[in-house]
Order: C-alpha cells, then sequence, then structure tokens
C-alpha cells in the first residue's frame, strides 16, 4: 500500500545529458517512504530505464497528432492505478525534480490539515553534470550545494502538483511539456475554492538545468506552437496568468500560513481585482496595466521578430 503515487511522463533517453539528470531524478524517487512511481509514455529508452529502476511503465498514454502525451490521460492512468496501490494522493512531476524525504513528510502533514489541497512549491535550479551519488548523506550534500548556486526560480516555475485523487477529474486533453497547463492547474484549484498551498519553506525540491535541444528548433516550451492549443483549452491567457504567487496557504514548521505580503503578490492581487472589474476591456489592456514590463518586453519581441 502505497501513500503517494508519483507520475511523470519523462523525455527519450537519447540525448545523454538528459538520460542522465532524468535517471537522477527518478532514483531520488525510489528513495522516499511510501511512494509509487509511474512513468508513461513509449518514449525512447524509457522501458529500459523503468526496469532499471525498478520503477512501474504504462506505455499506452492517449498521445496528441504530434505523438506527446496528453495529461488528460496522465491523470486517468495514474487515478486508475492508485485505485491498485490504494493511494490518496497523487503527484505530477517532471522527471528532472529531485525529491527528499522531507516532500513526503510535507504530503503527509497537509493531509491531516485539509481534505482538499493542492500542493505546490518553488524549485532550487541546479547545474548537474554527472550521475549523483546516493550514498548515505546525500540529502545533505545536495541541499548544501544547491542552496550554495542560490537559485531560487521565480514563483512562475510550478514542477509539480500534489493532490488527493478526488480533486482534478476533469483535467482537459493538455499536451505534456507545453506552457499553460501548470498555470491552469493553479486557476482551476483557485476555481474550485481548494487550498493551494505553498511549501517552499518546508521542502528543498531541485531541478536539474538543461537546454531546449529536445524541443523542435530548440525552442523554450512556451514559443512552442502545441502551447497555443494549450491557451485554448486553458480558456484563455487570463486563466494561465496563475502562479505560485497565486496561493492561498504556506506551509511552514508543520503548520498553515496566510502568505506574507510581496510586492509581487500585491500587484498580483491589483491585476486579478483589475480584470474582475474591467472584464469586458482586452486582455492586452489589463497586462498593460498590471505587468508593464513583461508588456513592453513582449511588444520588442514581436518588433524584433519583425525587423
Amino acid at each position: 500500500m502505497a501513500f503517494l503515487t508519483l507520475f511523470s511522463a519523462p523525455k527519450p533517453f537519447s540525448d545523454p545529458h538528459i538520460a542522465m539528470i532524468q535517471r537522477n531524478a527518478i532514483r531520488s524517487w525510489t528513495l522516499l517512504p511510501d511512494v509509487e512511481v509511474l512513468l508513461l509514455g513509449e518514449e525512447m529508452g524509457l522501458a529500459e530505464a523503468a526496469r532499471e529502476l525498478g520503477v512501474k511503465h504504462i506505455k499506452n498514454v492517449k498521445c496528441n497528432e504530434n505523438g506527446t502525451p496528453l495529461i488528460s490521460s496522465m491523470f486517468q492512468l495514474a487515478r486508475d492505478a492508485s485505485q491498485r496501490s490504494h493511494s490518496e494522493l497523487l503527484c505530477i512531476i517532471n522527471a528532472d525534480m529531485i525529491l527528499m524525504p522531507d516532500f513526503v513528510e510535507a504530503a503527509k502533514q497537509v493531509a491531516k490539515l485539509k481534505d482538499d489541497f493542492v500542493l505546490l512549491s518553488q524549485r532550487w535550479d541546479y547545474d548537474i553534470d554527472q550521475p549523483l551519488d546516493f550514498t548515505e548523506g546525500w540529502q545533505g550534500r545536495l541541499q548544501s550545494t544547491a542552496h550554495g548556486q542560490n537559485n531560487l526560480h521565480r514563483p512562475a516555475g510550478s514542477d509539480f502538483f500534489l493532490f488527493p485523487k478526488s480533486c482534478y477529474t476533469d483535467v482537459p486533453d493538455f499536451t505534456i511539456g507545453r506552457a499553460g497547463w501548470d498555470n491552469w492547474m493553479i486557476y482551476k484549484a483557485r476555481k474550485e475554492g481548494w487550498p493551494v498551498i505553498d511549501c517552499t519553506p518546508s521542502v528543498v525540491i531541485v531541478h536539474q538545468n538543461h537546454d531546449y535541444s529536445h524541443l523542435p528548433g530548440g525552442m523554450p516550451h512556451y514559443e512552442h506552437p502545441d502551447t497555443n492549443e494549450n491557451i485554448r483549452l486553458a480558456g484563455g491567457q487570463a486563466n494561465i496568468r496563475y502562479t505560485i504567487l497565486d496561493s492561498t496557504h504556506r506551509f511552514v514548521g508543520g503548520k498553515l500560513a496566510r502568505p506574507r505580503i510581496t510586492y509581487p503578490r500585491f500587484m498580483r492581487g491589483v491585476e486579478l481585482f483589475l480584470r474582475k472589474v474591467f472584464f469586458f476591456l482586452p486582455e492586452s489592456i489589463i497586462e498593460n496595466v498590471a505587468r508593464p514590463k513583461r508588456w513592453k518586453k513582449r511588444i520588442q519581441k514581436i518588433v524584433n521578430r519583425k525587423s
């Protein structure tokens, strides 16, 4: 019986660096207590990696016309598997994220405090160019060096979502690995009234840095054409503006607390207020008022493409 089911759709294991960081991540998951690990898809080298690491592999995930897994199918497969393992919590996670026991401990404590919720956090970006040494004390060594690089990712990045399996039963056919779906996850939770809990103060989640050579043209995922479809399925640009700044709680010291008011969080509140009051205005106008720097960058990007 597992307490938590982790599921992910890794990238192909054809690129040596991607293969290495994915093995690092998945290996860290296998060392967690009371956790079941599911790898979904038919990417190159995935079946072999699953056997090597001793985790479950499910091939029959539905994909879009380009062969990229759909979030809706991933959720359904994980939910079905959790019925067999009697796991009450699910967690979708990117296959480059290293987890440590503090992650499971936070999940267990939050599950005692709330029935419906989504747990997320900021990540520590870290350059790793070799397989991790998982001998005794590896967690402390990794935390120390990750903190030493001092690269806590901004609140816009969400690389995992942990939730009771009673939540997110109606996920659209988003494409994994493209922008928009993760923001929608936060929007959906806020819309349903589920607590959105930021556990950044209580856990260390390590992201292994990589390039985007696995994507067409080496473009970042937010510039990929499938992102436009994700945005459409999410209900438009306004619904993919949600980030960790929209969390309703923080998990600190074993307790839930309200988020601290910071300037970015305050401005996010202003943006939501403006969108609610001036719902009849084009999103571009609200964007220009609430996020002037981002809007200027977007305009400059368009100008550069045309020149």
